[in-house]
């Protein structure tokens, strides 16, 4: 079970980062159009989570930490819900922009300092 929880955590790794390109792509565009791959880096990086959380006791000795786990996962479900709701729109928008951008950071320092 170990090398699947490591699987995952290397696909989540990915997707976190495809989701930051792909955002930063558009940032010298005008007018912006939501990538489609954003929003399946997130709907994949969020399958990963969940196969982690599974597999954490299996996995770790120490307890998980359901407080971080449960911020990332409603970061990541505002991430998927603005994509899947701007994703057939022709023009997106600079504040949601931001705000994908701004979340999807957010999500690597929760990760990274917590």
């Amino acid at each position: 079970m170990e090398i699947v929880y490591h699987i995952a955590f290397g696909i989540h790794l990915l997707c976190v980062v495809a989701i930051l390109a792909l955002l930063l792509l558009q940032a010298n565009k005008n007018p912006k159009k939501l990538n489609p791959g954003i929003v399946h880096a997130t709907l994949t990086a969020l399958i990963a989570a969940l196969v982690m959380v599974g597999l954490w006791d299996q996995v770790h000795d120490e307890a998980l930490n359901h407080t971080k786990v449960g911020i990332k996962g409603l970061v990541l479900a505002v991430i998927l819900t603005l994509g899947y709701t701007h994703l057939k729109k022709p023009v997106l928008k600079n504040s949601i922009w931001v705000t994908m951008l701004g979340l999807t950071v957010l999500n690597i320092v929760i990760a990274y300092a917590w």
